[in-house]
């Protein structure tokens, strides 16, 4: 068993805290105790230094709750939380109050541990049939929905598109004749991968994260957060501000992201007045051939058979927005909300149009169990390694790349150091060349620590807020489907469409003390969309973690965004919106919504946001004083490493990261051999 991160003296705050958090539920389906005791496992499986930074504000918040918050009563300590966490306008202090939303999660999160032998999947939802916490708010694990209606999907897994464990090989591999290291094994380097393999080359894709095929996910989230997620679902900025959603396993972020596919410009859902990156990366030195980055797109495309999802993905919550929006923009004729398009999301799921689609389970963003999703790990990767000789060496980090000298006074790259899962360092050479795809922040470190200057600056993030609607009863649950289906794009912010599974509808869902249980047992009559704006080249790596600030014109940007969504919530027919303030608030139909807003928001603490984009850090440009790769993502001064992933966008590209990441490294490595 995993050793507990917290201390006695912190299991006894966490258990105070918790018993006045859950006092004013109107039946608690499980204990306190129980709870803070589902947070020290969920700690314990993420590890590292994330789970210290927990301990320390477990510790923090402690100090913050004195004196002798333990033994004061029920009536105390909730005055103290209300006081010192909830009404509270201290940065630090709001900060601490992101403790109660573990807590929170952990309660919603339960999980009864299932037989040991045979599928986990099967297990495990067998063993949580009548789980206390899903049945106090309604849910219903996917291998209990009814789907034997015509036209209906069965949950089943599909076989077949899964690594061979053969090609997972170990690092005590000989590794004498590799060509090319490709660093990360997400939407970048899968693709990199394949590319460069399918041209001759004898590829290595180095993972930090760990191999997880289908058969191994199961529907636990909070195990599952803690394996597939860097530092667990939990990383933030340095600030703990913004929360930075980014995969560590074995496929990387498209196994546990919706799998949403919009071209940066020129999509059919992008809004005609939205600016064009490529035209503002043309005018910083940045410029790429644009014929040619719309011809990788359609190779991604065709080779993922991207398509419109089928709106029997989601009857509820995706057409909940789309009706919304047409009721509001009928009601708002300015041109910007009627030139704005809205419809329904292309995704690398499915396909559609196959024998094996998505079955809306709703957990994509935990990994798809089913084999169904059609991410690195059931594509690009198998392909490369089955078809093409590749080798994957997973558990195990790149600390650096090592340098001889090359042609004209360039560096050339001999291979790369490497930390295995048991602190052993190793030196993996390659012959031909090195790609980093670890995406924004792993692919900055690792470049700074290799002696490449410039790295980690002019960071983007697509930033996004939650905001929840409740509806009339008589709604189809919303949990029953695709979990992100529909969008509008109002110009110079998105609404999307999206709903969660318990864990994480809980992590998003807003309120204190019984508000959290009044609404958690809506769930059934619920419906959830999200904002997303950009926040353009203002981030950078410090001490090794992201900073990242809003400024007030983004908080005003989000006040308006989260404004127009509230509108649609209630042209859609909401009773109550439940954006995620601090404070928990509820918007009722006859209010200001605006002047609400206005007051309501007025630094970054006061809202929750994150992003799961962030891009830039090592940005194309034609001038090495201004960027670190060129026009073809090799970098400035070697004469055989590229970077193949997000990091190397010059600007906010304002849309969901995943498929302009893949093109981009397809148009690095897929139209000519970089090391040819």
């Amino acid at each position: 068993m995993t050793e507990n991160p917290f201390s006695d003296s912190q299991m006894k705050f966490l258990r105070a805290m918790a018993e006045a958090l859950f006092d004013d539920y109107a039946e608690q389906a499980i204990s306190p105790a129980q709870v803070v005791e589902n947070m020290a496992d969920l700690v314990a499986m993420v590890g590292g230094t994330k789970s210290q930074e927990i301990s320390l504000a477990t510790t923090l918040a402690h100090l913050a709750m004195a004196p002798c918050f333990e033994e004061a009563s029920l009536t105390e300590r909730k005055h103290r939380l209300r006081q010192r966490m909830e009404n509270t306008e201290i940065e630090v202090l709001q900060e601490l109050s992101r403790i109660k939303s573990i807590l929170y999660f952990c309660y919603y999160g339960h999980w009864l541990d299932g037989e040991a032998q045979g599928d986990p999947l099967i297990a495990g939802q067998d063993a949580n049939r009548d789980n206390p916490v899903l049945r106090q708010i309604g849910f219903t694990l996917p291998k209990f929905r009814d789907r034997d209606k015509p036209g209906e999907v069965k949950i089943t897994r599909v076989a077949g598109r899964e690594i061979d464990p053969r090609h997972i090989v170990p690092i005590e591999h000989d590794f004498a004749d590799i060509d090319v290291i490709v660093v990360g094994s997400g939407s970048g380097g899968a693709v990199s991968a394949l590319n460069l393999a399918k041209q001759g080359h004898k590829v290595l894709i180095i993972e930090a994260g760990p191999h997880y095929p289908s058969e191994r996910i199961t529907h636990e989230e909070r195990r599952m957060a803690s394996q597939l997620f860097k530092h667990g679902a939990l990383q933030t900025t340095n600030d703990n501000a913004i929360i930075v959603f980014q995969g560590r396993n074995v496929g990387g972020s498209p196994t546990i992201n919706n799998g949403i596919c919009i071209r940066m410009h020129g999509d059919p859902l992008n809004h005609p007045d939205a600016h064009n990156p490529l035209a503002l990366w043309r005018t910083i030195g940045a410029g790429l051939d644009e014929a040619r980055f719309d011809q990788a797109y359609d190779t991604v495309q065709d080779y993922l058979r991207i398509r419109q999802i089928e709106p029997r993905a989601s009857r509820s919550n995706g057409p909940h927005l789309l009706r919304g929006w047409s009721a509001f923009a009928e009601a708002h004729p300015e041109p910007w909300a009627q030139r704005a398009p809205a419809g329904w999301f292309h995704k690398n799921f499915g396909p559609a149009d196959s024998s094996t689609p998505c079955a809306y389970c709703g957990y994509c963003n935990t990994g798809c169990p089913y084999g169904r999703k059609l991410g690195m790990a059931q594509t690009y990767l198998p392909d490369a390694c089955a078809n093409h000789g590749a080798l994957i060496l997973a558990e195990t980090r790149v600390d650096r790349i090592n340098w001889t000298h090359g042609a004209g006074g360039k560096r050339r790259a001999t291979g790369v150091v490497v930390t295995d899962r048991d602190g052993g360092e190793h030196v993996i050479a390659a012959r031909k060349g090195v790609v980093v795809a670890a995406g924004t922040i792993t692919s900055s470190l690792l470049l700074d620590r290799s002696g490449i200057d410039g790295t980690g600056e002019q960071i983007s993030l697509n930033i996004a807020s939650p905001v929840i609607a409740l509806m009339p009863e008589g709604v189809s649950p919303a949990w029953d489907e695709d979990e992100m289906a529909t969008m509008v794009d109002c110009g110079d912010f998105l609404l999307e469409s999206h709903f969660q599974p318990p864990l994480s509808m809980a992590s998003l869902m807003p309120g204190w003390f019984g508000d959290v249980d009044r609404r958690m047992r809506y769930y059934d009559r619920i419906c959830s969309a999200g904002v997303l704006f950009p926040g353009d080249r203002r981030g950078r790596i410090v001490n090794n973690k992201l900073e990242f600030k809003l400024t007030q014109d983004d908080l005003a940007l989000l006040r308006r965004a989260v404004t127009t969504l509230t509108r649609v919530h209630f042209a859609a027919g909401a009773l109550e919106v439940w954006p995620a303030l601090l404070r928990g608030q509820t918007l009722t139909p006859d209010m200001d919504i605006e002047a609400f807003y206005e007051a309501a928001i007025r630094q970054t603490d006061d809202i929750t946001v994150s992003s799961a984009h962030p891009h830039g850090g090592n940005p194309i440009n034609a001038d090495p004083e201004l960027g670190v790769v060129d026009s073809q993502c090799r970098v400035h001064g070697t004469d055989n490493v590229l970077v193949t992933d997000a990091s190397v966008f010059p600007s906010c590209i304002r849309v969901n990261a995943q498929f302009s990441t893949m093109a981009i490294a397809q148009y690095a490595t897929g139209l000519a051999d970089p090391f040819g």
